[in-house]
């Protein structure tokens, strides 16, 4: 079966446009023009990716992704003309997973769609792989990885510190878990784009940055002074533990 893409546009020209390239892609395509139908589009036909501009009728891009982000677990991409930092840190915020600043190329978005669409099919796998080793006389409990006050529940999804629960956000877990299970190697922020949101990117890696900062303002005594997750200039982290 083919992908479903819900591409969320008012702008006509540009909406047709994105339509026309993406079921040359063989994708199936979804659309909306305004807020509101987005997420009723979105709950009905549980798209495998969102294409969602920022400026919206009746509910703007920013309120959409909020409210998806918390029934879906799809890949959310910001199509924004806004150049400010600061929104498309709001974005990141809200759960999108990537953001692309118009106006951009369709031979770009058609790639960061395919990276997107990538990691949502080796998730399937790695569900499905599970599922057909399934079995009641063997173990599948996954260890606790263990840092001093810092516990990480990977069967849970969890983190602990000092026994108390710390909220995360799926994409800060998946972070952290993937910097503690390379604990001491100084990873560059292209290969952690790479491994946790699995896509290449070579522009821009504010997001990595984005994400370590909230993570240490979680995990860390004293996010000024970062003891678990340190900075290695030029090239990116290292987890301490």
């Amino acid at each position: 079966m083919p992908y479903k893409i819900l591409v969320v546009e008012d702008d006509e020209t540009l909406l047709e446009m994105l339509q026309y390239n993406l079921e040359r892609q063989s994708y199936e395509v979804i659309i909306a023009v305004d807020g509101r139908s987005a997420v009723r589009k979105a709950k009905e036909k549980s798209p495998d990716l969102i294409l969602l501009d920022v400026m919206l009728p009746e509910l703007d891009g920013l309120e959409v992704c909020r409210i998806l982000r918390k029934e879906l677990n799809v890949p959310i991409i910001m199509l924004t003309a806004r150049t400010e930092e600061i929104d498309k840190i709001i974005g990141l915020e809200m759960g999108a997973d990537d953001y692309i600043t118009k106006p951009f190329s369709i031979r770009e978005l058609l790639a960061r769609v395919k990276a997107h669409l990538r990691r949502v099919e080796l998730i399937r796998e790695e569900v499905e792989s599970e599922r057909e080793t399934e079995s009641p006389a063997v173990n599948l409990e996954k260890p606790i990885l263990e840092f001093g006050n810092l516990k990480i529940d990977e069967n849970r999804r969890e983190v602990y510190i000092d026994g108390m629960p710390i909220r995360l956000k799926p994409k800060e877990y998946e972070l952290l878990h993937f910097l503690a299970l390379n604990k001491g190697v100084a990873l560059s922020r292209n290969l952690i784009l790479e491994r946790v949101w699995r896509w290449s990117y070579d522009g821009n890696s504010r997001t990595v940055d984005v994400h370590v900062r909230w993570l240490r303002e979680k995990i860390e005594p004293d996010p000024r002074e970062a003891q678990r997750i340190v900075t290695i200039r030029g090239i990116g982290y290292r987890f301490d533990g």
